[in-house]
């Protein structure tokens, strides 16, 4: 057999090598690693692991408990109970305010307007406003909702408690708020996005340029992941 021939024999295997392992390799490879090239955000707050292995894909991976926030009884600007955080298929955005503060609370709640609009048709995403002045009087929440909320009757929920909220805020919501000696109140510039889980997947302060633009865009994400990790549960509410 002269040289030419052994050259073609030689690059015909090859060939029929790549044709034949390549198909195999990229289907291994996407199987690894290709359910996992999609943008996810982070899970702020302890976690912990709980003892329990789970197996993905073939891979033994040791499960997490992450820092859930706990539901809440509110009351809205009518008088009405609102179990905060009880749907299981709601993605929802907070923050804090005080109906009598003219700074911080009216920038929050103008800010966050055009942010409600965008998402006013989806059943799956709900904002709260919730006030932490534990003597805010009906009528102070009825102002702001008329403000700022009106149109938004099933998407934005003025609200707030009927005792201290400050431990929860803390523990819970992991930002700060608490009552100054000239009985006014100071609390956090963020709006929180928390999952279906109740878990805290995003902090966005309203003094940094695009935290709006970013909200909007991380909402849009984390719905992604709701549909891709329950989509039967999210998209029949």
């Amino acid at each position: 057999m002269n040289n030419s021939s052994k050259k073609r024999n030689i690059s015909t295997i090859i060939i029929l090598a790549i044709v034949l392992l390549v198909p195999g390799f990229l289907y291994i490879a996407l199987n690894k690693i290709g359910s996992n090239q999609y943008l996810k955000l982070p899970v702020y707050g302890e976690k912990t692991l709980s003892g329990k292995i789970n197996r993905k894909m073939g891979r033994e991976i040791p499960d997490t408990v992450f820092h859930q926030v706990d539901t809440i009884v509110l009351w809205n600007a009518a008088g009405e109970q609102v179990n905060f955080l009880k749907e299981d298929s709601v993605i929802s955005i907070v923050h804090l305010f005080d109906a009598q503060d003219e700074g911080l609370s009216k920038t929050l709640l103008s800010s966050l307007k055009p942010v409600v609009e965008r998402f006013k048709n989806s059943k799956k995403i709900k904002f709260y406003s919730i006030s932490i002045n534990e003597k805010e009087t009906t009528e102070n929440l009825v102002n702001i909702e008329n403000l700022y909320a009106k149109d938004f009757p099933n998407t934005w929920f003025i609200t707030r408690t009927d005792t201290a909220i400050f431990d929860f805020v803390h523990k819970n919501l992991l930002i700060d708020a608490h009552r100054n000696a000239d009985s006014t109140y100071s609390f956090s510039n963020n709006y929180l996005l928390i999952d279906t889980q109740r878990r805290i997947r995003g902090f966005y302060d309203i003094n940094q340029n695009k935290e709006m633009e970013r909200l909007e865009d991380e909402i849009k994400v984390q719905v992604v992941e709701e549909i891709r990790n329950n989509p039967l549960k999210v998209e029949q509410k």
